[in-house]
């Protein structure tokens, strides 16, 4: 029998099961290359404090090391968000570290006082313990430890250039000679820096004035940080506070006309309106919808495509004092008059006849008026005073547009944001991203997302002009491409999927784009490689990761790139102008410098709430305590600062995701899912995939229905497309936790498994059915570049596959294009997504599938005018 048999070994299990090796925020700069030195920091704790510890530990009958170890547990939990945490114990000089595990959240202090000293009391009756031994049968991880505290104290050792013991970070001892209570932390340099170590010691400090102070208060109740801290983080860290014009979007807008009227402010295709043309179609359109009873903050659907009329459809909704609410045309009837109703909406801009869905939509809403936009624009054609601005008084807190978002629930909420958010948002973008007079920025997002807003109105506040980009365009990469080369664009914004395509263009056919100073990424993470290839391929052009949320009025943060970032992620950035951050805890406390919560926002960029929505508005939107007046939303993000000042991306607290830039519940395809006849349970999880597009997958349980194909077309009646999973399996039951809830865990890795086993898409007996292998050379070459389009092995892709049931999705299919050098274009494999047939439709076209003589001729950049 070993050494660890019997009680020893059920001690030892069980303190590791109580938390990992607690990990110390880097804290440095500049990390020094090479072996790392240790510099130590040393605090003297006030003569009251150590009377006060000393009355308290007589009182709980600990031995004050006991109260120094709680005091440290306490510290280690804000600096890694856990209330567990493992620490490595020396209980006898020059011994080994044992591993000391303590739950700082279980009660008051004079709780975790006396867990203490009983753990104490377990470690140093083992302290003896054989750590080799420990460490075969455990694992050397399982016995090192970033911090360690030595309880015996009193003896001085080297510092200077002596690394911890077993490569700790931060190492604790304290001393208590002649009265006087001392402690002592050595850290590495490479880890820490000395302002860090300074605020660690701080924080035991005031962990022991809390012990001393409020013995029955819960270790979590008061903050850790100093005065000095908390100020940094609520005003240092702060966006610069910068005064707003005393004007309204569209009035700048107007100063812009009145400046320059024949400068061209916006093109579509070979469409072009100057200023004066597009200002006095949205004036037509303002006296339109005053003439239909458009009061102050009266709410107007603008149900259009991405065109030239959409734009000044815009421009006239503030003009007129309203409030713009933007739906795009081939939503599900469904999801439209749900929106229209939830915003109490009673005006639709809308183009000739409209869409089949809006139409279906307005049959059921009586009370929703549709506007036509051409025939209104045509009434009000030559009658004096029409293309005349309007002159309706907006102020700067009234409300600017709706942007509805996924809901958890199973209804999307709709995110409302003010003048001032808006304008502050659209001034940042000018000042980060560069945009200056005669600049071009495309619009390239689609209605829905809200960064479709300051891509089409940024341009026209400084004398620019919008180049429309239409969504065939998008889809075709090539295409896209060339448009942003012709149309002189400077600044671009694209998701970072997106963006990975584009760099797939231009490496497998290299163009210039002289013109495209900046670009900026923004609504899914944006990985370090993608950087790295963006650098390689464009050193001269800004890269921009941008980050913010529907409902703080959409950017809050920038971080401007101009080569690769040292770090291993890349950050979120530094807040733009007018905009505080601050990363708390569940009390909405700031935590300590580098340590991980939940990221919230206040400032002018927080919007007023979901309308008509006030329990999600109540969840979501504060008071902000450090600001008197302002609002604070808590957004659900996690993430912490960095010494730089720029802020890290750490992740979400439920179940919202982002695909293809575009923010889902995942609670609101669950709740489709069960409105499926035959489903009785049903989960989704996301699917990442290295170098891939996130994918959606379903997992549904209950009498099976007609087929997957039949469950995707019940989901797009209520939710869009890029909310419709594209793989779908079916369970006898899910899997459930200890706790009889959904195991998501186990529903990402099997989603991978049956990915890796071929059947990451269907029916769940497709995994075991015989798959037939590609015969042809066409369909072996197409086999291998769907397998490097959607990540998985080769010789998994058979012949009668299905793309989009493999996980393929409309933006994996452009990079499928991009992959056959254009051999079959987006339309091709939307019509033949089985991979025999669209191995036959490239066979009958003439010419060599994929002779290189097939690629495209690059075309040089255009040089047109830019006015």
């Amino acid at each position: 029998m070993g050494v660890l048999a019997g009680s020893g070994r059920e001690f030892w299990s069980g303190v590791l099961r109580a938390g990992g090796c607690t990990t110390i925020p880097r804290w440095v700069t500049e990390p020094t290359a090479g072996v790392a030195e240790v510099a130590e920091v040393a605090v003297t704790v006030p003569d009251d404090v150590a009377t006060a510890l000393s009355r308290v530990a007589g009182e709980c009958a600990v031995p004050r090391r006991s109260m120094v170890l709680a005091a440290h547990a306490a510290v280690l939990a804000a600096l890694c968000g856990e209330r567990r945490v493992v620490t490595g114990y020396v209980a006898v000089a020059g011994g080994p570290a044992l591993p000391c595990g303590l739950d700082t959240g279980a009660g008051s202090w004079r709780a975790l006082l006396r867990d203490t000293a009983r753990v104490e009391s377990e470690l140093r009756s083992h302290r003896d313990f054989p750590i080799e031994e420990l460490t075969r049968e455990l694992g050397s991880s399982a016995v090192r430890f970033e911090t360690v505290f030595d309880a015996v104290g009193g003896e001085e050792r080297p510092t200077q250039g002596t690394a911890p013991t077993g490569g700790a970070v931060l190492w604790l001892d304290l001393t208590d000679r002649a009265g006087r209570f001392r402690l002592r932390l050595r850290y590495r340099t490479d880890v820490l820096n000395a302002g860090a170590a300074a605020r660690i010691a701080g924080y035991h400090q005031a962990a022991l004035a809390s012990i001393a102070t409020a013995p029955d208060a819960h270790p979590a109740q008061r903050s850790l940080l100093s005065a000095e801290e908390l100020a940094h983080q609520l005003d240092g860290l702060a966006g610069p506070r910068r005064e707003l014009p005393d004007a309204r979007l569209h009035e700048l807008f107007e100063r812009r006309v009145a400046a320059h009227p024949d400068t061209v402010a916006a093109v579509q295709g070979d469409v072009r309106w100057t200023y004066r043309e597009l200002n006095a179609h949205a004036n037509r359109l303002g006296r339109a919808l005053l003439a239909r009873g458009l009061g102050r903050e009266g709410v107007v659907a603008v149900v259009t495509e991405r065109t030239l009329d959409w734009m000044a459809a815009v421009l006239a909704v503030f003009k007129a004092g309203g409030v713009y609410l933007p739906i795009e045309p081939h939503f599900p009837a469904e999801r439209i008059a749900t929106t229209l109703s939830r915003a109490g909406a009673r005006l639709v801009l809308t183009e000739a006849g409209g869409s089949a869905t809006l139409r279906s939509a307005l049959a059921s809403l009586p009370q929703v008026d549709a506007v036509d936009i051409d025939r209104a624009c045509a009434e009000l054609a030559g009658r004096p005073g029409a293309d005349a601005d309007l002159g309706v008084a907006v102020g700067p807190d009234q409300l600017a547009y709706i942007y509805f978002t996924s809901g958890s629930t199973g209804t999307p909420k709709g995110a409302m944001c003010e003048h001032a958010g808006m304008l502050n948002h659209v001034y940042a973008k000018i000042e980060d991203l560069g945009v200056g007079e005669g600049a071009v920025i495309a619009q390239t997002a689609p209605q829905c997302f809200d960064i479709s807003l300051w891509q089409l109105v940024a341009a026209l506040l400084v004398g620019g002009r919008t180049l429309l980009v239409e969504q065939k365009v998008v889809l075709d990469v090539a295409r896209f491409v060339d448009t942003i080369a012709d149309g002189r664009v400077g600044v671009l914004q694209v998701v970072p999927s997106y963006l990975e395509a584009v760099l797939s263009q231009l490496e497998a056919d290299p163009r210039e784009l002289p013109d495209l100073r900046c670009v900026s990424a923004t609504g899914e993470a944006l990985k370090p490689k993608l950087v790295q290839r963006w650098f390689a391929a464009m050193p001269g052009t800004t890269l921009v990761n941008a980050y913010g949320l529907t409902e703080t009025s959409d950017d809050t943060n920038h971080e401007v790139m101009r080569g690769v970032p040292e770090s291993a992620s890349v950050p979120l950035g530094r807040c733009i102008r007018n905009v505080s951050v601050y990363v708390v805890d569940e009390q909405l406390r700031p935590v300590p410098l580098g340590a991980p919560g939940l990221i919230v926002f206040s400032g002018v960029c927080v919007g007023r709430g979901y309308v008509n929505d006030p329990e999600r508005t109540a969840q979501a939107y504060r008071t902000d305590p450090y600001r008197p007046g302002a609002r604070l939303y808590l957004g659900g993000d996690y993430g912490r600062w960095r010494p730089r000042g720029t802020l890290e991306f750490l992740g979400r607290r439920d179940h919202q995701v982002k695909i293809r830039g575009f923010r889902i519940e995942i609670g609101e395809i669950e709740n489709a899912l069960l409105r499926v006849p035959g489903v009785r349970d049903a989960a989704v999880v996301v699917l990442e995939r290295d170098g891939q597009d996130a994918c959606l997958v379903a997992f549904c349980a209950g009498e099976r229905p007609v087929g997957t194909d039949a469950v995707r077309g019940r989901l797009a009646a209520s939710l869009p497309e890029y909310m419709v999973p594209p793989v779908i399996h079916w369970r006898d039951a899910l899997p459930l936790t200890a706790n009889s809830k959904i195991d998501r865990t186990a529903l990402v890795g099997l989603a991978a498994e049956l990915g890796a086993l071929g059947g990451a898409l269907g029916d769940s007996e497709d995994v075991h059915r015989v798959r037939e292998a590609p015969r042809t050379q066409t369909e072996r070459r197409l086999a291998l570049a769907w397998a490097t389009v959607l990540g998985v092995p080769a010789e998994e892709i058979g012949r009668r596959d299905h793309f989009f049931d493999r996980g393929g999705s409309s933006l994996s299919a452009v990079k499928l294009a991009i992959a056959l050098n254009r051999a079959v274009s987006l339309k091709d494999i939307t019509r033949h997504p089985v991979l025999a047939e669209l191995a036959s439709l490239v066979d009958a076209a003439p010419g060599a599938v994929f002779d290189e003589a097939r690629r495209p001729a690059r075309r040089p950049a255009s040089r047109q005018p830019t006015a």
